[in-house]
């Protein structure tokens, strides 16, 4: 294990606030895409699986406390995700870029799976994101609501993941090598 420094530290904050505000502003627009994790895969991309999942699940608390209790429950798709980017990017390939749409892919489908069970089994497929209003919208289309649910996802969570991914890539190559820590 590896201790702590105040660079990690100043990350893991950073990217709690981001997560905070970016995943505050999609609730509030209804976006389809929820931004809730662009901290997470950020620190995880930087310090490894276990800031990533820290990262997750911090926003996972402070978010259900404060503005989205749905937060609180979609805890584990939070820490799966900082879990699964931390290890993609341990052995990541130098040109990330080209490569962002199998990360996101990736990345998002255990949170996918993971995230569709919750959805479906403690809400009854209506939650605070935008994209519960497209899960209606099939389900009363004549849809199984257990397989609306799971489209939608899928859909969301990739297209959520990807713009993460270029970001975080963009992000950390402006960065440069200085700020990325070594696991």
């Amino acid at each position: 294990m590896r201790k702590i420094n105040t660079r990690s530290i100043v990350i893991m904050a950073l990217s709690l606030t981001l997560n905070i505000v970016c995943s505050n502003l999609a609730l509030m627009l209804k976006l389809p895409i929820y931004l809730d994790a662009i901290g997470t895969i950020f620190a995880a991309s930087l310090l490894g699986p276990f800031a990533g999942m820290a990262v997750g699940g911090a926003t996972g608390v402070v978010m259900g406390v404060t503005t989205d209790i749905f937060s609180l429950f979609f805890m584990p798709v939070q820490l799966i995700t900082g879990a699964i980017t931390g290890v993609l990017y341990k052995r990541k390939q130098e040109n990330q870029l080209k490569n962002s749409w199998w990360f996101a892919l990736t990345i998002s489908l255990p949170g996918t799976i993971l995230s569709t069970i919750i959805t479906v089994i403690l809400f009854n497929g209506i939650t605070s994101a935008g994209s519960s209003i497209i899960v209606q919208l099939l389900y009363g289309a004549g849809m199984s609501q257990s397989l609306a649910v799971f489209l939608v996802q899928v859909a969301t969570d990739y297209l959520d993941k990807l713009l993460t991914v270029i970001f975080v890539s963009f992000a950390t190559r402006f960065l440069g090598k200085k700020w990325t820590i070594s696991r």
